[in-house]
């Protein structure tokens, strides 16, 4: 059975390097797309929020440790990016129905009008990008995108991370 090294040494390596190049420019873009933005929604929403108010808008109310879970993250890390969206209004904190000790997250209307807000933002962003694709272009590379975080996901929980430096 092949290993992983095989396997690199078999596929082209001047195209996983240019992969792994476009991926770190692609990176660097949608940073700057987050803090640029689009319209007046720009420079407003970071990636944890966004992708916790997403969470809670597609999937509904939920406990800290589900959310957690969903999201591929731990507890501690929820509960720290959480706090500033229910400071603001955008998450609200309520008990749980059948256990009053627990806490359940679910999305506010104004949480929900904001991260409309950015979605459009985004959307208009996405229009104007691929603008010159055609549909069937712009559903394969969003299959592929999918596919290549579905693997990248898969690959950090999988591969152990190189120790530290000393």
């Amino acid at each position: 059975m092949p290993t992983q090294s095989d396997m690199t040494t078999q596929l082209d390596t001047g195209v996983l390097d240019a992969l792994q190049h476009q991926v770190a420019v692609f990176a660097r873009r949608a940073e700057q797309t987050r803090l640029g933005g689009v319209g007046q929604a720009r420079n407003s929403m970071d990636r944890a929020a966004y992708l916790l108010l997403n969470r809670l808008d597609q999937e509904g109310p939920m406990g800290v440790k589900a959310l957690a879970g969903s999201m591929g993250i731990d507890s501690s890390t929820v509960t720290r990016q959480v706090a500033p969206l229910v400071d603001s209004g955008m998450v609200k904190r309520t008990s749980h129905p059948e256990d009053g000790r627990a806490v359940v997250l679910q999305l506010s209307p104004r949480g929900k009008a904001r991260l409309e807000e950015v979605r459009s933002s985004r959307r208009d962003l996405m229009s104007r990008v691929t603008g010159d694709w055609t549909a069937e272009e712009r559903d394969l590379f969003c299959d592929l995108l999918t596919r290549f975080n579905v693997a990248l996901s898969a690959a950090h929980t999988t591969v152990p991370q190189a120790a530290p430096a000393t």
